[in-house]
């Protein structure tokens, strides 16, 4: 099976656009309420339409849902309520028919609890699974084995009575850490993706990477240094020093590598967060034998967009040898809409344009959320309707995963929005303002967010100093921020104003012909939430 776009000495996701599909809210083809494979499938030619390179497909393999996908109990199978693999397989066809690359999921830090693996290693000490997930005694006096703490909240152990010893999660207690230490685990997981690539997925997105190994020690955290910021979980009092990061992390990713390789034209992008997130990204893709890219964090949970924010997320990723290849995105499936963050409701629109602009114009690989094209905003969903174990276990200081992981609306008229067939209820609630954000509307709108979405990709990809070209800050004030993009002979210069009022152009009058322009940017004068591009 082959794409049908032309190969050139450049890899094609070198400043990719990839588009992240959350199959739980993308389409529903059965009227069950829940996204599946086949709503993904009848849906393809709209996120063809964007121009986009790929998409990032989140977990759709068999699973508890515990933690919605990513505790995984069968790494080879799609779970029932999304299809089956013959739904996948059409899914792979229809995407390379419209020269999209499917990227998948890989959840290789740890299960589900119900995986037959677990099963088999909880069973007692001795066995051929025994030493594949993080066991270890209790102290002497029954505590755990480390103070080492859980991200969703309270400590990362959970006593087993069958094996009278503790287990290691570092997210929910239902999703056991695979000792990835373990020679036979990373054969299994290796295992596990040659499957996939047989079927013909186009590359893998790492989840929580820097979690796939842990000290075999198991030396206590340290304190954490008070920061200002507000510490919300146990989690966020420790220095994670030991319990993730661990240098073996790259022996593996070592060996993902040349798996991929031997199939040609494949990608990897790294999950990578946490306080030590900038120097574990650069290991993980430092050089040719690594990973590809890294998913940069920077903006996913800033609740300001300012233009130190982006010259330090661009500055921290130089085109130097040796360094790795940047991922960005301002949205996601575990993160607040970007719209609900940094601007308010009388300022979306234009803000969202400007936003976009912004995003086409970052260096690097660019992941575009499900929505985001949309301008769809964050849903505010009552405790008593939450599913997301992290915003219940962490109730009201964290803002809800669901409130970004509503279901897409489609059809503005339609009783569930189009996302169905309307006989059951979605998942998730709809957001009240996003039936006048829907498909049909924006598609029957030239001037829609929409259009703009498809208007920028589309220079972008016209456009080799935005693709791939190198980024250099020329001014930042505390509104306005301009950079050089530059590739082979073309050279543009970007200016943004993220503030709420118009300032002049700055530094000397620009000249040149310009490519693109957000709110009636010009080369005089920016007005509020505005962007242009122009060609030096």
């Amino acid at each position: 099976m082959t794409l049908a776009r032309a190969q050139t000495a450049t890899p094609w996701w070198k400043g990719a656009v990839i588009y992240q599909i959350y199959p739980r809210s993308f389409a529903d083809s059965n009227g069950d309420g829940i996204g599946d494979l086949a709503g993904i499938t009848a849906h393809l030619d709209h996120v063809a339409s964007l121009g986009v390179d790929a998409v990032w497909l989140s977990p759709f393999f068999t699973s508890p849902m515990k933690d919605f996908g990513y505790d995984v109990a069968d790494y080879r199978d799609v779970d029932p309520i999304f299809g089956t693999l013959a739904d996948f397989d059409a899914l792979i066809a229809r995407a390379h028919a419209l020269d999209l690359r499917i990227i998948i999921d890989q959840v290789y830090s740890h299960t589900s609890d119900q995986h037959a693996w677990f099963q088999q290693s909880r069973a007692g000490r001795s066995g051929d699974k025994a030493d594949w997930y993080v066991w270890a005694d209790a102290k002497p006096d029954g505590t755990p084995p480390s103070n080492w703490q859980s991200v969703f909240g309270g400590p990362a152990w959970t006593w087993d009575a069958r094996r009278q010893q503790y287990y290691l999660h570092n997210f929910l207690k239902d999703q056991p850490q695979l000792n990835g230490h373990n020679p036979a685990v990373q054969e299994a997981l290796l295992a596990t993706a040659r499957f996939w690539l047989d079927r013909g997925v186009d590359g893998f997105r790492l989840d929580a990477l820097n979690f796939a190994m842990h000290d075999p020690a198991l030396t206590d955290n340290p304190p954490a240094p008070d920061t200002n910021r507000a510490r919300t979980r146990p989690f966020d009092f420790q220095l994670k020093l030991y319990n993730q990061g661990h240098p073996d992390i790259l022996g593996l990713l070592a060996r993902i590598r040349t798996l991929l390789d031997e199939y040609g034209a494949r990608f990897t992008v790294a999950e990578v967060g946490g306080d030590d997130s900038d120097r574990e990204m650069k290991a993980f893709t430092a050089g040719d034998t690594r990973l590809n890219s890294a998913y940069g964090f920077d903006f996913l949970y800033a609740d300001r967009l300012t233009p130190d924010l982006i010259a330090d997320a661009v500055g921290n990723w130089p085109d130097a040898p040796g360094v790795g290849w940047p991922s960005w995105a301002f949205e996601n499936h575990d993160a607040p809409r970007a719209l609900s963050r940094w601007t308010v409701p009388e300022h979306a629109s234009a803000f969202a344009r400007m936003k976009m602009l912004l995003l086409v114009a970052l260096r690097g690989n660019i992941f575009l959320y499900q929505g985001e094209e949309l301008g769809l905003t964050q849903v505010d969903i009552p405790f008593a309707e939450l599913l997301d174990p992290e915003a219940i276990a962490n109730w009201p200081m964290t803002l809800s995963r669901d409130g970004a992981r509503t279901p897409m609306p489609w059809i503005g008229t339609a009783p569930d929005m189009g996302f169905g067939s309307g006989a059951a209820k979605p998942w998730l609630p709809f957001g009240d303002d996003h039936r006048a954000l829907a498909v049909d509307v924006q598609q029957a709108d030239a001037g829609s967010l929409l259009h703009w979405t498809r208007t920028v990709i589309a220079a972008r990809n016209a456009h080799p100093a935005l693709r791939r070209g190198s980024i250099r800050v020329v001014h930042s004030d505390d509104a306005v921020i301009a950079f050089e993009r530059e590739e082979g002979g073309e050279r543009l210069l970007c200016v943004f104003n993220l503030g709420a009022t118009p300032r002049d152009w700055p530094g000397p009058t620009a000249t040149g012909e310009t490519i693109l322009a957000a709110n009636d940017a010009d080369m005089a004068r920016l007005p509020a939430f505005s962007g242009l591009v122009v060609r030096r």
